[in-house]
């Protein structure tokens, strides 16, 4: 029988920082899954905007790195490429979880830009984002960059 499709990132080398002690899945545990802490993120009104997506900080009760996502029918009207934007930034967040640190909750609401955007580029930004939000150090910054070949030529 064929084995599954595997992606990429599942047969690489975890390049995780050792000191974060955090792996790069996201489990049910590790998602925003209650209306009410949506409402709750976007009512703190602490964000900051990208070209591909807008960043939103929630602190309180429980926050612990739990990832939101959203996409509204001005990304596409077609929801397959909707739910094509909702995954690249699960998969970006997958990947650069383990660098960032802090007590916050994360909400990432794509734009339309994030359909047609290079795979990097959103990655770049996203790190761009944890950095102006100040949920990732320099020193995690330097790193994430490094091991994922997101250094500018």
């Amino acid at each position: 029988m064929p084995k599954p499709h595997q992606r990429e990132s599942d047969s690489s080398i975890d390049a995780s920082p050792p000191q974060s002690g955090l792996d790069r899945c996201l489990s049910r545990q590790q998602r925003l899954t209650r209306s009410s802490l949506f409402s709750e993120t976007f009512s703190q009104n602490r964000k900051w905007v990208g070209r591909f997506m807008v960043l939103w900080l929630r602190t309180g009760e429980g926050a612990a790195l739990r990832l939101g996502v959203v996409t509204s029918k001005k990304v596409h009207l077609r929801a397959n490429r909707r739910n094509f934007a909702r995954r690249r930034l699960r998969e970006a967040y997958r990947n650069l979880r383990p660098y960032f640190s802090g007590e916050f909750d994360v909400i990432f609401v794509g734009r339309r830009s994030i359909l047609t955007a290079e795979w990097k580029d959103v990655l770049r930004e996203m790190l761009k984002l944890a950095q102006r939000a100040g949920i990732i150090s320099e020193e995690n910054l330097e790193r994430a960059q490094q091991d994922l070949s997101l250094r500018t030529p």
